[in-house]
């Protein structure tokens, strides 16, 4: 795989959210891939108050608190800078349906120039492999997260986790293109598929 033929920008990222339905976001982060690899340094993130509050149930989950939200700005504060970020950027994430669900919704102009899946690339790099969590893959695949700051469930942890898986699946693949066909999602922004021939016309 040459790494310096990846688009860029390329942003691996995460949302957490409040468990409402459709949920509000609480956190969303962003981290920069440049050569096939995370940029730490370059990692974005916003803690966000949502709406209504956090039920105990979902601050278990990822370890963001009413508390920790309460001075922290609504969407509507850093919505602007989250789109300047991603729009025109290529973005990867786990079971990438659901960000870029969530991230349209916050964001009805936002238009990304692709979306990869790293839990599609995964089930069609690893056919026969059982566990297809971010936490089975990282353990399948012995990715070392010494260093990663944060914890398990916060967006900018899962974030680069999800990085370093992307860049470990992509040693399977000779190009970008070809990564590109296995993980970009059924009707989502990325992959150019022309048929491979035209029906004729008959006159």
């Amino acid at each position: 795989m040459n790494f310096s033929s990846w688009p860029s920008p390329l942003f691996v990222v995460d949302v957490e959210g409040n468990g409402a339905t459709p949920p509000d976001l609480v956190e969303v982060a962003a981290v920069s891939v440049q050569d096939g690899l995370p940029q730490p340094e370059a990692t974005r993130s916003w803690l966000i108050k949502p709406p209504t509050p956090i039920p105990p149930r979902i601050s278990r989950i990822h370890g963001i608190s009413n508390d920790m939200t309460a001075e922290a700005p609504a969407w509507s504060e850093v919505a602007e800078q989250v789109q300047e970020l991603l729009d025109g950027a290529w973005i990867c994430a786990h079971s990438a349906t659901v960000e870029y669900s969530v991230l349209t919704r916050h964001m009805p102009s936002w238009k990304p120039a692709g979306v990869i899946d790293t839990l599609r690339l995964a089930r069609a790099t690893l056919a026969g492999h059982r566990g297809f969590s971010l936490d089975a893959l990282i353990t399948h695949t012995r990715i070392s997260l010494d260093g990663v700051a944060g914890t398990r469930h916060r967006a900018g942890y899962d974030a680069h986790a999800t990085a370093l898986l992307l860049h470990n699946l992509a040693g399977h693949y000779g190009s970008w293109q070809d990564l590109a066909a296995k993980a970009v999602p059924p009707g989502m922004p990325g992959l150019s598929t022309p048929p491979e021939h035209e029906e004729q016309t008959l006159w």
